[in-house]
């Protein structure tokens, strides 16, 4: 099972409505973090996700709506005596930037921080993989793929009675090493399972124009988080951020199932920027939510299900 949180949904200053960018995944106990803006560590003890489990950061871009967080993150790990290694993710000049910030002020972490500066990259984690692009907001900046790994497809009954399987210990072996002896004859796996199940694909794009390299690789995601900061082109202006209709153009393009409309300008209440959305995405035929601080996409029996982190969902 796969939780999106979104601990701060705004761009450029929070409010009193919401925070400034920052993402959780958890993933079968881990919770990856993507962008930390100041705040972050009070919205993760409001969400109940507790900063002992990040082991891995990933900031899209150096503006401090997307880092200034960070202090704070590492803060408390070392109040609360991490010894894990941290790991953080980002653009080129990440490594100058964290030097700079992590020697600032009276304060040494207790435990190791690697810094890791990317540029397109394919980072591999056990069940799942980190892609990290290039994207388009006028200074080094980064959008990150989080892709599962595909998975087996189901047992078929009748292709394990066919071979003279049945359920038991033998099926574990099976799945282990891909192939097992059943009288004689050698069975694979795949002579008695299904077609390959997709793994899940997250796009978070952090700030940016709309992109050829965003539409890449978003192709058939089954989440986008794009930047959608304005409602027209008028308020855009020369800001190097995207407006509704072309994160749904995008999203369109790309086939994507569902479209997270994130970073919305402070100009802009909820009810406004929803309303307007809606009609965007409608006319374009895209399946899309604005998300409000704390709000959670758990992805459940093929489907997303929208709930809140603080019980106030559905």
């Amino acid at each position: 099972m796969l939780e999106v949180f979104f601990l701060g949904t705004g761009g450029i200053m929070p409010t009193r409505e919401r925070n400034v960018p920052a993402v959780a995944l958890r993933y079968k106990g881990e919770i990856i973090l993507f962008d930390a803006g100041e705040g972050t560590i009070r919205q993760m003890n409001t969400a109940k996700l507790s900063p002992m489990r990040v082991d891995k950061i990933f900031i899209t871009h150096f503006h401090g709506d997307h880092y200034l967080g960070l202090g704070g993150l590492i803060q408390t790990m070392n109040l609360w005596n991490r010894e894990r290694p941290l790991h953080i993710y980002g653009p080129k000049y990440t490594f100058e930037f964290l030097q700079n910030f992590l020697n600032s002020g009276f304060f040494r972490p207790g435990f190791d921080i690697h810094v890791h500066e990317l540029g397109e990259a394919r980072l591999r984690f056990g069940d799942y993989e980190i892609w990290s692009f290039k994207v388009e907001h006028g200074i080094p900046a980064l959008g990150y793929v989080f892709k599962e790994k595909d998975r087996r497809g189901k047992f078929l009954p009748e292709k394990l009675a066919e071979v003279g399987l049945k359920p038991g210990p033998i099926l574990g072996i099976l799945e282990r090493e891909g192939r097992v002896e059943v009288n004689g004859r050698v069975v694979h796996l795949e002579d008695v399972t299904g077609p390959r199940r997709k793994g899940l694909k997250v796009v978070y794009t952090g700030d940016t124009e709309p992109s050829d390299r965003v539409k890449l690789f978003s192709e058939r995601a089954d989440l986008l988080i794009h930047d959608a900061t304005y409602l027209s082109p008028e308020d855009r202006g020369e800001s190097y951020h995207s407006t509704v209709e072309e994160a749904c153009g995008i999203a369109r393009k790309a086939r994507v199932k569902l479209l997270v409309l994130f970073h919305r300008a402070f100009r802009y209440t909820y009810e406004e920027y929803l309303r307007t959305s809606a009609e965007i995405c409608k006319k374009l035929g895209v399946n899309f939510i604005v998300p409000r601080d704390f709000d959670v996409l758990t992805y459940k029996s093929g489907k997303w299900q929208l709930g809140n982190a603080l019980g106030d969902g559905p």
